[in-house]
């Protein structure tokens, strides 16, 4: 049975094989999400509570 949806057959639903990068507020990893896919270029905080730190102290 093959998968729909275009995902690709090396992932099968292991994560280390996916992009990560550090939040640029606390520095805790983040892992690529299909949500976050047409954004990952920008994105920076992995989280409300990180972007709005990060925004008050260097606002």
């Amino acid at each position: 049975m093959q998968r729909q949806g275009g995902a690709s057959a090396a992932f099968k639903g292991n994560k280390q094989y996916l992009p990560s990068k550090p939040c640029q507020a606390c520095g805790r990893t983040m892992s690529w999400r299909k949500r976050w896919a047409r954004v990952w270029d920008e994105l920076r905080y992995c989280s409300d509570a990180c972007r709005s730190a990060r925004t008050v102290r260097h606002g």
